[in-house]
């Protein structure tokens, strides 16, 4: 009975002094919410604005500049680039294009989506999409495949009249991904991702006084937890389940075939 009074009390006082932890350690939201997000866009590949995949960036511009973002995509994810353009009151039919291009600038090809669209004459707004291939932790230096690292979007008109040059409009881009899983896994990985200004950066590591590795990093952003580098897929489960169950069916088979063992000896005679 005393044992029990005690192991009661002892649980009691776990409980108590789990319980205000348990409420410091949850997280609280943020009540920035989506105004962290950017509100402008570069015009070119080494100014355009990083965002996040999962937030809204929006921008003012001109009919007929060059809109460029950049952000992070790691290996086995497929990303989604949605543009929506509001266009004036009044103006001509004109047309909208989005591209994303990889690390190394080489423009990807949309896998499906409505990369361009044309807005009618007096449209509100026009909404263009692309979906990229999955990227790939490794590829062929000859192959044009979607590899990890920084990647950009830049959204512009392609067919206007003259009489809308210039015009004031308002873009928004979001990016999404989705993880396609061991399907895609390779057996292979890039030693850095396609990051603007890695290799400098790779180069200056453990120099003192060198200062290049800060200054030649054009990119900060990174996917959440880092970069993978593809090395972890669930294609290492389904390799280790299987193996299990191959191990079991030979142990079952060998239950199944060994028999009684040794057969008795035959009396002499019989």
């Amino acid at each position: 009975m005393r044992m029990t009074t005690m192991w009661g009390a002892a649980l009691l006082v776990l409980g108590l002094a789990a319980g205000p932890a348990a409420a410091d350690s949850t997280p609280s939201a943020s009540p920035s919410g989506d105004a962290a997000a950017p509100t402008s866009a570069g015009t070119s590949f080494r100014t355009a604005t990083e965002i996040e995949q999962g937030r809204t960036a929006t921008a003012s511009a001109s009919t007929g500049d060059y809109l460029y973002w950049s952000f992070a995509a790691d290996a086995l994810e497929r990303p989604t680039v949605k543009a929506t353009v509001k266009l004036p009151a009044s103006h001509a039919a004109q047309t909208w294009q989005v591209d994303v291009y990889d690390g190394l600038r080489r423009r990807q090809a949309c896998q499906y989506g409505a990369q361009t669209r044309t807005a009618a004459q007096g449209a509100a707004e026009v909404e263009v999409e692309c979906v990229l291939r999955t990227v790939r932790a490794w590829s062929e230096p000859w192959a044009d495949d979607p590899l990890p690292g920084t990647y950009y979007v830049r959204l512009t008109t392609v067919r206007l009249q003259t009489a809308d040059l210039g015009r004031p409009v308002d873009a928004t881009v979001r990016v999404d991904s989705k993880d396609v899983g061991g399907s895609a896994a390779v057996d292979g990985w890039l030693a850095e991702p396609l990051v603007p200004g890695v290799a400098v950066a790779s180069q200056g590591d453990g120099k003192d006084g060198d200062d290049s590795a800060r200054t030649a990093v054009l990119s900060g952003i990174e996917p959440d937890g880092g970069w993978s580098s593809g090395w972890w897929s669930d294609r290492w489960v389904w390799t280790g389940v299987g193996a299990v169950l191959a191990a079991l069916a030979g142990i079952g088979g060998y239950v199944l075939t060994r028999g009684t063992g040794r057969p008795g000896r035959v009396p002499p005679g019989a």
